[in-house]
C-alpha cells in the first residue's frame, strides 16, 4: 500500500464527500478509491469513515486522524514548495478559517486583489463562529481578541479597533439623543450575546462602558434589551433599521456612519478595545505561501489605514 497516496485519497474523501466524487476529482475509479481507504483502516486497525446509504461521516478516530495527515500532507507541500521556489511561482492551497463577520467584512474585499497578485495560491476559506479554538487545524486563523488575551498562540496583530455605540438618526429622534452612559437606561439595547459581550457585561448582563481617554472608572449601565444575538450583521442591520442602540466596531460603522445611517452617540466613551489577529498553528514551520498571505494582509491594512488617513485630511 501507498501510504502516502492512501492519505491524500481518505483526505479527498473526506472533502468531497463521498468515494465517487473523490475518484471524479482524482481521476481514478472509485473502487480503487474505496479499496485504499479499506487498506488504510486495515493498516491502522481502526474504522476512519462511518459508511450509511446516504452519506459518510467520520469516527473520532478518523477525526483525529484527519486533522494529523493534513498536517503532513501541507509539510510535504511545503517541502517542495521550498525546493522549487527558485524555479516557478507560489502554487497551492491555503488553508482559512475565520467568523462570519470578518469574513464578509474583512476578508472578502481582500480576495480579488490575492488572486491577482498570486493567481496559483488558491484560499479555502471556512467559516466559525469560534474560530480561535481551531487555530492548530488551519494554515491561518483569523480572530478578534480583547486586550487581555494572552493565549499561548503564534498570532500576528493585523488591526487594531475600538467598539462604539450606535444608533440610527430616526431612533434618536423618537427616543432622544444620550449625552451621559446612564441616560442609555432609558434607551432599547440591541444586545451582543456573543462571548467577547459576555465577558464585558458580566453576571447581571449589564452594558459596561469605559472612558476613551484617561483613567475614569467605566460604567455599568442597566439597559433592557430588546434584540439579543450573536450575529453581528443582524445587530448592525436592526441599529440602522432604528430598532435601538447597539456596540459595533468603529470599523464596520465607517461607512453607515459616513452615510449618516448610523450615529456615534456618547463619543466620549467605548465598549472595548479589539485586535484582529492572524494566528498560526503551533510547532510548524511557517510556509513560503503562507507568509506570503501574511505579508499581503499585513500590506492591505496598512493601504487601508493610509486611504483613510488622506481622506480624513482632505476632509
Amino acid at each position: 500500500m501507498d501510504r502516502l497516496q492512501a492519505m491524500k485519497v481518505f483526505e479527498r474523501v473526506v472533502e468531497e464527500g463521498g468515494f465517487a466524487a473523490a475518484a471524479r476529482a482524482m481521476d481514478m475509479s472509485p473502487p480503487v478509491v474505496t479499496r485504499m481507504v479499506a487498506e488504510l483502516e486495515q493498516h491502522l486497525g481502526t474504522r476512519l469513515l462511518q459508511r450509511t446509504t446516504r452519506k459518510l461521516a467520520l469516527t473520532d478516530a478518523g477525526e483525529a486522524y484527519l486533522q494529523r495527515v493534513r498536517a503532513i500532507l501541507h509539510e510535504i507541500d511545503d517541502a517542495e514548495a521550498a525546493a522549487a521556489a527558485s524555479t516557478r511561482d507560489l502554487k497551492g492551497t491555503i488553508r482559512i478559517v475565520t467568523s462570519p463577520v470578518l469574513a464578509t467584512n474583512f476578508l472578502a474585499p481582500m480576495v480579488a486583489l490575492w488572486h491577482a497578485s498570486f493567481p496559483k495560491l488558491m484560499l479555502d476559506i471556512s467559516i466559525d463562529a469560534f474560530a480561535a479554538a481551531r487555530v492548530d487545524e488551519f494554515d491561518v486563523t483569523l480572530m478578534v481578541a480583547g486586550e487581555d488575551f494572552d493565549a499561548n498562540i503564534v498570532a500576528r496583530p493585523l488591526l487594531h479597533g475600538e467598539a462604539i455605540v450606535v444608533a440610527s438618526p430616526q431612533y434618536l429622534e423618537r427616543r432622544g439623543i444620550p449625552r451621559e452612559p446612564q441616560d442609555l437606561v432609558h434607551h432599547d439595547h440591541l444586545r451582543d450575546s456573543g462571548m467577547a459581550a459576555r465577558s464585558q457585561s458580566g453576571p447581571g448582563r449589564k452594558l459596561r462602558l469605559q472612558p476613551l481617554r484617561g483613567d475614569g472608572e467605566a460604567q455599568e449601565i442597566d439597559m433592557p434589551a430588546v434584540l439579543q444575538s450573536v450575529s453581528t450583521e443582524l445587530l448592525l442591520r436592526a441599529a440602522v433599521d432604528g430598532a435601538g442602540v447597539g456596540v459595533t466596531s468603529r470599523f464596520l460603522a465607517e461607512e453607515h456612519l459616513a452615510r449618516g445611517e448610523l450615529v456615534h452617540i456618547l463619543p466620549e466613551w467605548i465598549f472595548s478595545r479589539y485586535t484582529v489577529y492572524a494566528a498560526l498553528p503551533s510547532g510548524r514551520m511557517l510556509p513560503a505561501r503562507t507568509r506570503a498571505f501574511l505579508d499581503f494582509l499585513t500590506q492591505r491594512v496598512a493601504d487601508e489605514a493610509m486611504a483613510v488617513q488622506r481622506g480624513q485630511q482632505r476632509a
